[in-house]
């Protein structure tokens, strides 16, 4: 990855760690967008296989690869916020998962930080652009 000033590369922050921001907008209402990334197969799509998370604050999940995590903040029809740590990890990072209306739609955004080193940034890209792409394609089938 490009250097940038400072020592640190692209993706990389001096409080955390590594990050990495993806957004796309979906031809759905908020409403609509808000149920598809909170249900079963969206959360799928975007966290992974692992049962049902709820939408709660202070409620811990385990997915189905050992990863854990808890949910921190939700606010409907806005955003959730949990951490998310997949064996191997020194900590959990923090995802950020927000919907915001568009003109042509809604906005579905991921964010994450506290990823531990520029391979796990650029994973985390390519996933969130396979999630944009399951999102998309649950949207059209509904």
């Amino acid at each position: 990855m490009p250097e940038r000033s400072g020592g640190r590369v692209v993706g990389q922050t001096r409080d955390t760690g590594f990050q990495v921001g993806m957004r796309r907008t979906l031809p759905i209402g908020l409403a609509e967008a808000w149920r598809l990334i909170t249900s079963l197969a969206g959360v799928r799509a975007w966290l992974g296989d692992g049962g049902r998370v709820a939408w709660e604050p202070g409620h811990a999940y385990t997915l189905a690869d050992g990863s854990t995590g808890e949910v921190r903040v939700v606010q409907p029809e806005s955003h959730v916020r949990l951490t998310w740590q997949p064996k191997g990890w020194p900590r959990a990072s923090t995802i950020q998962v927000r919907v915001i209306p568009a003109a042509a739609g809604t906005t579905v955004s991921f964010h994450q930080e506290h990823m531990p080193s520029a391979a796990a940034c650029q994973e985390r890209r390519a996933h969130f652009a396979a999630a944009h792409e399951a999102l998309e394609r649950l949207a059209a089938a509904s």
